[in-house]
């Protein structure tokens, strides 16, 4: 059988796969962003055990691999009497493991903003947590959308990672056929054409944005 010939075998079953990499992309990328965003708030707190708290937090969770984040959620929660499926553990997994990275991001497009806008809403009278919700988080996170927008992309392609956990995502779904048909360089070209297919665009996007808010600014 020709390549074009698998690949029509192969892709409807592949494409079930992306839909579960879309799935476990897009919930564990809104469960890092709060909790990046939670972790930067305490990272720039005032009250000092706040601050180290956090610093340790996001040092731990970038020291650790994704993969052994996975499996510890995965095979040692259960001991403890936490229950997950695959899906969710993955979920939870990336999330955190990519919370650091968003709390980095946020901190740094936080700390970015003029300390004249901090000053001037002080001079109006308005408390911390009122100033942070409206001036200086929409300023902090235009400045951090490039960041962002890649720290998704990469996510897009750590999913595969949710594979080592038995996620029906794409990766595991190629090695499921793979593993069966012997027909890995066709499998495997497939799996990195659909990886393109979605990370591309996405790459494409995030620059034509980055490009409208340089275009943008005073």
């Amino acid at each position: 059988m020709s390549f074009v010939q698998h690949a029509r075998d192969f892709l409807p079953i592949l494409l079930e796969g992306a839909v579960v990499t879309i799935q476990v992309t897009v919930l564990s990328f809104a469960l890092s962003s709060v909790l990046g965003l939670g972790l930067a708030l305490l990272r720039i707190s005032p009250v000092r055990a706040l601050r180290l708290s956090a610093s340790v937090v996001i040092d731990i969770i970038r020291g650790l691999p994704i993969i052994v984040t996975l499996f510890y959620i995965y095979f040692v929660l259960p001991d403890f009497g936490i229950d997950l499926s695959a899906f969710q553990a993955g979920v939870i997994g990336l999330g955190i493991a990519y919370s650091a990275y968003h709390a980095e991001n946020f901190r740094g497009g936080i700390e970015a903003v003029d300390i004249g806008q901090q000053e001037a809403a002080q001079a109006m009278g308005m408390r911390r947590p009122l100033m942070m919700r409206r001036v200086i988080l929409p300023q902090a996170l235009r400045i951090a959308l490039p960041p962002y927008g890649n720290i998704l992309v990469m996510m897009l392609k750590d999913s595969s990672l949710a594979s080592t956990i038995t996620v029906a995502e794409m990766t595991r779904a190629g090695q499921l056929i793979a593993s069966s048909t012997f027909q890995n360089m066709t499998v495997y070209t497939l799996v990195a054409l659909l990886y393109l297919f979605m990370s591309l665009p996405l790459v494409w996007t995030l620059r034509h944005m980055e490009r409208l808010g340089k275009r943008g600014k005073p």
